[in-house]
């Protein structure tokens, strides 16, 4: 989004993932290869007591439904026909947690907050947002969150 368009408070809600068992296994087997990530018998006898999905899983569904976020606002520009802004890196983020495992059969739906924005004190032309994301199982309990920085064009020069 512009910098302009952004407000604090403003939530996004991105959608929901259901994390199989084939699903688990084959991120693990590739990404995170430890035995809870692997089988259910291994995680029989981990603290989760079953399969579990990876924490780098559940954090790349959070990109893959952002990411489609972020193409639904540049074609809102584009339907109402105006210019969509160019797509600003992150610097990073913060605190990226997992409060309780995503467990084989869970859905998880994520959603972003944004927290504040102030102009770039380095990047004219430039502000900076942050966002609280998370996400949700079925029974409403938080299993995933982290705050994110993100660069965002401004629209008009001199805006505040």
């Amino acid at each position: 989004m512009w910098y302009e368009d952004i407000e604090p408070g403003r939530v996004s809600e991105l959608g929901s993932y259901t994390f199989t068992a084939d699903d688990i296994v084959g991120f693990a087997s590739q990404f995170d290869p430890q035995p809870f990530h692997l089988s259910d018998e291994a995680a029989r006898n981990s603290l989760f007591g079953r399969l579990a999905a990876s924490g780098w899983q559940t954090a790349s569904v959070f990109m893959k439904l952002n990411v489609e976020r972020i193409e639904r606002n540049k074609a809102a520009y584009i339907a109402r026909s105006e210019t969509p802004p160019a797509l600003g890196p992150s610097p990073g983020f913060d605190n990226m947690r997992w409060p309780r495992p995503v467990l084989a059969g869970d859905t998880v739906t994520y959603r972003s907050t944004t927290l504040s924005k102030r102009l770039s004190a380095t990047r004219a032309g430039w502000g900076l947002f942050q966002e609280l994301n998370e996400g949700f199982n079925q029974n409403g309990d938080k299993v995933f969150e982290f705050t994110a920085n993100v660069f965002a064009p401004v629209r008009l020069a001199g805006a505040a």
